[in-house]
């Protein structure tokens, strides 16, 4: 594994009981995402994109194989252990945005420094400085009712970079928004990445896909290319 590697995956598999039927969804997996890079994660329905996506955001471990995420290896820890990496090492950005509908933006993205247990005048400051990068000064004391689809999403992006992730892993993330906004959105993963974030963005859309500068596809639980976009 490279010394730069964020994320190291050897001979991942993973498998699902359906009855006495096993389907093989993950057919032995070998990846790495070195610290910095912008990779867009494709493939048809099917092709084990989601559940990959769930194992790199530890929301699920494999049937067998290793994955070492920022050094360590997660891919035998139990549910405490991976709810702590995920809220260190992880930002996540979901399509349906997942934000707490009481609680203003400057909460929403605080949430994460809560778990972590910094103190509300950290939380308050850090929250505020992500969300003034995002584009949002001016709406931290909003509820997501008082926000547009666009501004939502960025709300999530905030938050997702508000624990200064190892990787910032977005699903779908254009996929509840309109064209021009989603132009907006992916010009802010472009400047987030330009930054020195690792990206990894899961889409099934070869424009959003383009923004990254390498594509990985899947098909039938394996990687069927993985190249260079730029």
């Amino acid at each position: 594994m490279a010394e730069t590697s964020v994320i190291s995956l050897r001979n991942i598999k993973r498998d699902f009981q359906l009855g006495a039927q096993t389907v093989h969804v993950l057919k032995g997996i070998d990846l790495d995402i070195q610290k910095g890079e912008y990779v867009a994660l494709m493939g048809p329905s099917g092709s084990g994109k989601s559940t990959l996506m769930n194992l790199l955001g530890c929301l699920d471990t494999p049937t067998s194989g290793s994955y070492t995420l920022a050094g360590r290896d997660v891919s035998q820890m139990d549910d405490n252990d991976l709810a702590a990496v995920r809220n260190k090492e992880i930002g996540f950005v979901f399509q349906t945005f997942n934000l707490i509908p009481r609680q203003t933006a400057v909460q929403n993205v605080a949430l994460p420094l809560v778990y972590a247990g910094r103190s509300k005048e950290d939380r308050v400051q850090r929250a505020e400085e992500v969300l003034g990068q995002v584009g949002l000064e001016d709406r931290m004391d909003h509820r997501p009712n008082q926000l547009s689809g666009g501004q939502r999403q960025r709300v999530a992006i905030a938050r997702a970079l508000v624990n200064h992730p190892s990787m910032i892993l977005a699903d779908e993330p254009t996929g509840n928004l309109d064209s021009t906004t989603s132009v907006e959105i992916m010009k802010l993963f472009d400047a987030i990445h330009a930054s020195g974030n690792t990206l990894v963005v899961v889409t099934h859309e070869e424009e959003i896909a383009q923004h990254a500068h390498r594509i990985i596809r899947l098909r039938d639980g394996q990687i069927e290319s993985d190249t260079k976009n730029r």
